[in-house]
C-alpha cells in the first residue's frame, strides 16, 4: 500500500478490511433520458463491478472536445471491487453497450452512456486501450469537479497533487453546474 495515505485512504480501507481495490469511475450522458441513464450505469455498476462506497451529485456539463446541441450530465463514483482493471473495463464496455453506446474510433460524440476509469488505487498503467489514470483528467473540469466532491484529497499517482489541487489549477474554464438532489 503506498506510504502516502489520505484521510479518503484511510476511510476507505477501514471500512473495507479486506484491502479490496479502489476504483474511481466517471460516468457521462448527453442522448435520451440523462439521468435514467446516470442511474442504470449506477445499478449496474454496482451488480456487475463491486459495491458503490462514495458517489457524487450529477453535474450539467457543456460537451468537450466537440459540438452538440445538448449537454452532459457527469457523475463520480468510487466502487470497491476484487476484479482488475482490464476485467472492469470489459464490464464497463458491457455496460455501455447494454444502453445503447456505439463506439466509434477517433473522435468524440454525443453517447447515451460514457464510463471512464479515472483512478485504480495509486495504480499507473500505460496499455493498449487502457490508460490509468486518465491520462486527460488534469485538463477536464467536468471530470475534476465530481471527482474533487467524493475524494479531493487523493492523490494523483502521476502528478503527484491532490485532485482539488488540481482543479483549482485547471485551465478548463467550462461551466460545471451541480444538479440540485430531488
Amino acid at each position: 500500500m503506498n506510504s502516502e495515505l489520505t484521510d479518503f485512504d484511510y476511510n476507505f480501507f477501514a471500512l473495507n478490511p479486506e484491502n479490496i481495490n479502489r476504483v474511481v469511475l466517471l460516468l457521462g450522458s448527453n442522448l435520451g433520458d440523462r439521468m435514467m441513464m446516470l442511474k442504470l450505469a449506477t445499478d449496474r455498476i454496482e451488480s456487475d463491478i463491486g459495491v458503490i462506497f462514495s458517489q457524487s451529485s450529477v453535474y450539467e456539463t457543456e460537451p468537450w472536445g466537440f459540438e452538440s446541441e445538448r449537454n452532459f450530465l457527469n457523475k463520480a463514483v468510487v466502487v470497491s471491487t476484487s476484479f482488475s482493471p482490464r476485467e472492469i473495463l470489459k464490464k464497463i464496455q458491457i455496460i455501455e453497450e447494454m444502453q445503447g453506446r456505439k463506439r466509434t474510433a477517433g473522435f468524440y460524440r454525443s453517447r447515451e452512456i460514457d464510463i471512464d476509469i479515472m483512478f485504480y488505487n495509486s495504480w499507473i498503467i500505460s496499455e493498449d486501450n487502457l490508460i490509468i489514470p486518465h491520462p486527460l483528467l488534469q485538463d477536464r473540469r467536468f471530470a475534476l469537479v465530481p471527482i474533487a466532491e467524493i475524494s479531493g484529497d487523493m492523490i494523483h499517482p502521476v502528478i503527484k497533487r491532490t485532485v482539488s489541487d488540481i482543479l483549482k489549477d485547471c485551465q478548463d474554464h467550462s461551466v460545471v453546474n451541480r444538479i440540485p438532489d430531488e
